[in-house]
């Protein structure tokens, strides 16, 4: 995996306004990109938000795909690390809410941050920064990339189903699942196991389904936590059998 070149031009100045710069270029497409997602973001766009010739652009990027490293890698600068020294469950806990809150916030970066090639420094250091704490933490480094895969994939698959689902502002999904019903008027004969959950859980009031994203949370770092033991039993047994 080769690291992105960085481009360090000279600013391109306009009268009146701030320079623009490839740091701002990138906020600019992100905040192009959360407005109206990947499908809105040309570099058309981005020149007349920034009231710039698309020309200019250039100076800082060197093509879409340059831009998308850029924007992914801004993306994961966002994402909280762990600590050394922090309890490994409690941080990985928090690492796992912050990545979800930043891919909340970013809904278009879900299918694209693994995709890119060419990955930036605060990239690289989200991924090394984990893999140092594990380290720490008495992982072997094949299970820490275990760990990673798991927990990652959990993180990004909920965060992608949270911002796909019709939730309102307060993350409940009640409004749709009562619009389901209305549709489907024999629903609780044909489909008794739906509408208990329906009728039982999602209609309740306070229920969010964001909520479900601690419990998965737990299972996993519990799971996590036995498979880390085991892993640690069978090195001290090796490691007991070649002393021998």
């Amino acid at each position: 995996m080769s690291i992105a070149e960085e481009v360090r031009p000279a600013t391109v100045s306009v009268s009146g306004r701030a320079p623009v710069t490839r740091d701002r270029i990138l906020q600019a497409a992100i905040a192009l990109a959360d407005r109206g997602g990947l499908e809105s973001l040309s570099m058309r766009k981005l020149a007349a938000d920034l009231q710039i010739e698309a020309a200019s652009l250039y100076y800082h990027v060197r093509n879409k795909g340059d831009l998308l490293d850029g924007m992914a890698d801004v993306v994961f600068g966002e994402m909280g690390r762990p600590s050394p020294g922090e309890e490994w469950k409690a941080a990985l806990a928090k690492r796992a809410a912050s990545t979800r809150e930043v891919l909340v916030r970013h809904p278009w970066a879900i299918p694209i941050i693994d995709s890119r090639t060419t990955p930036g420094a605060a990239t690289l250091r989200y991924l090394e920064d984990a893999i140092a704490f594990l380290r720490e933490a008495g992982f072997s480094i094949a299970m820490a990339a275990h760990v990673l895969s798991v927990l990652d994939s959990y993180v990004r698959g909920f965060a992608m189903q949270e911002v796909s689902l019709p939730l309102d502002p307060g993350g409940s999904i009640e409004a749709a699942t009562e619009s389901i019903l209305e549709q489907q008027p024999m629903m609780s004969n044909a489909y008794p196991h739906l509408a208990e959950m329906a009728g039982a859980l999602i209609l309740q009031p306070g229920y969010a389904y964001g909520n479900e994203f601690s419990f998965g949370l737990g299972l996993i770092l519990d799971g996590l936590e036995s498979a880390r033991a085991s892993d640690r039993d069978v090195s001290a047994t090796q490691r007991d059998s070649d002393a021998g």
